[in-house]
């Protein structure tokens, strides 16, 4: 017998259904594989989540907006003191008070109170007003009038901070030719410079001190009695000194010689890359508080040259300051200080029939700053004195010449500081008012001026970045043609 066959068409159906939509379900599985790390936190290495970098989405046609830099302005970059001290004037009580039992000789003792200052300058000075001949070329020690002085007044002053001596002066040859190279010498070989004389012809004539990246030109010149045929002076009535060429000298009826000879060297330091200059010239009348006619017209001549300090000597008082201008170029000017009276000496009111004060026991301590701006630019930046006096006093058994510094920010302490009895320090603020009323406007003069440049200078170069529409016409076409 035959049978009929069962219908399958539900069963596949169903199979079709289950394969979409497992096909269905694989697909979305895929998808959400693939996006879910653009908006889940990723975990960092501690465990947290943290958020991916985003891309930059910043139109790179637009640049950032950012203020201009505007350039710093000039300014001083380094400074260069100098100080200086008058004549160390060695009369034989001077010379000795510093013998000692041994018969060697020290004189820290006349120095030991200037010596935070003398450290302090970046370049100390003194006029060594004696020759260092020894006593085995035929001079013993001696004062006045032919100077001859133990070396080691040499090794007091190096002690006490001094880095060059002036040698040339009235008695640079008072134990002739042997004591005046002996001079140069022992100062040399104690490391200290020397400034006016020279052992031999072909030595320069000034010196150029490099200090603190400022090069400072300086000279030092004494007057003499007269020039023999051959060019050489004669110092202190002394016979003409045996050789030319080793010592600078001016005399009073030919200064148009001095002139042109100055002149030369300022040429020759100018080329050699100094930058300021410094004269030291011996010069002037003995114990005359007022600067000659002649120093005014030696001292005009040299402003005119240029030169930026005039230092002066030999009087042993103390003479006023001047502020010069030039006649040559009115934007100029130089500060003078005519006289720094004595050091050291023992020219004592009473002792002296030609004097009826004590003003030779008063002394400087000058100081002079330049500066150097960031455009390379030198300026005379400031100057300062402080009063000196000499006090001579028993100590030990023995005499003592102690000079001190009258420093007024130091003067409640003058006293203490200095061991002074209520004599002593009565002597002390004498002198430091006969200083004062003799160099005290001047002095002003010049520092206020001073000061007044150097705020101009630095409003210039201020305005020359920051407002330039404030320089004058004139400034502004010099700054363009500097540009």
């Amino acid at each position: 017998m035959s049978r009929t066959p069962r219908s399958h068409t539900g069963t596949v159906i169903l199979l079709i259904l289950l394969i979409l939509l497992f096909a269905a379900g694989s697909g979305l599985m895929i998808w959400l594989c693939i996006d879910i790390p653009n908006h889940v936190p990723q975990p960092d290495s501690t465990g947290s989540s943290v958020p991916l970098p985003q891309p930059d989405r910043t139109d790179p046609t637009t640049e950032p907006t950012t203020e201009p830099t505007l350039p710093e302005p000039e300014h001083v970059v380094s400074t260069a003191t100098i100080t200086s001290t008058g004549d160390v004037l060695m009369h034989m009580p001077v010379v000795d008070s510093g013998r000692q039992t041994d018969g060697s000789y020290n004189f820290d003792s006349i120095f030991r109170y200037v010596t935070p200052y003398t450290s302090a300058a970046d370049l100390a000075v003194a006029n060594l007003e004696t020759t260092l001949c020894g006593t085995d070329n035929g001079y013993p020690y001696h004062g006045y009038p032919n100077f001859n002085c133990p070396d080691e007044i040499v090794t007091g002053l190096r002690t006490a901070g001094f880095d060059m001596l002036l040698t040339a002066n009235n008695h640079s040859y008072d134990t002739g030719i042997v004591g005046y190279k002996r001079t140069i010498d022992t100062v040399r070989d104690a490391g200290l410079v020397t400034l006016g004389t020279m052992k031999s012809a072909d030595e320069p004539k000034y010196s150029i001190q490099q200090i603190n990246d400022i090069k400072i030109g300086m000279l030092c010149y004494t007057y003499a009695y007269s020039v023999n045929d051959k060019g050489a002076p004669s110092l202190n009535g002394m016979p003409h000194i045996s050789e030319t060429g080793i010592c600078n000298f001016f005399v009073p009826d030919n200064l148009d010689a001095f002139y042109t000879e100055v002149d030369g060297y300022l040429q020759q330091m100018e080329a050699e890359g100094a930058e300021a200059t410094v004269m030291y010239i011996h010069w002037g009348n003995e114990y005359q508080t007022y600067a000659s006619d002649q120093q005014k017209e030696i001292s005009q001549k040299l402003c005119d040259m240029g030169i930026d300090v005039i230092i002066g000597g030999h009087p042993h008082v103390i003479q006023p300051i001047s502020l010069l201008q030039s006649t040559v170029d009115p934007e100029h000017k130089t500060v003078c200080l005519y006289s720094m009276g004595n050091a050291v000496s023992n020219q004592r009111l009473g002792n002296i029939a030609s004097i009826s004060t004590a003003h030779t026991e008063d002394g400087v301590l000058f100081s002079v700053t330049f500066c150097k701006y960031s455009d390379g630019t030198v300026y005379l930046q400031s100057v300062d004195l402080i009063p000196c006096w000499v006090n001579r006093h028993s100590a030990y058994g023995r005499m003592e010449y102690n000079i001190l510094p009258l420093d007024p920010a130091t003067r409640e302490q003058w006293q203490e500081s200095y061991a002074l009895t209520d004599t002593m320090f009565a002597s002390a603020e004498k002198s430091y008012n006969r200083t004062m009323a003799i160099v005290g406007d001047g002095l002003t003069a010049s520092q206020e001026y001073l000061a007044a440049a150097q705020e101009a200078r630095e409003q210039y170069y201020y305005d020359l970045v920051h407002n330039p529409e404030n320089l004058s016409p004139t400034e502004a076409i010099q700054t363009t043609e500097a540009a």
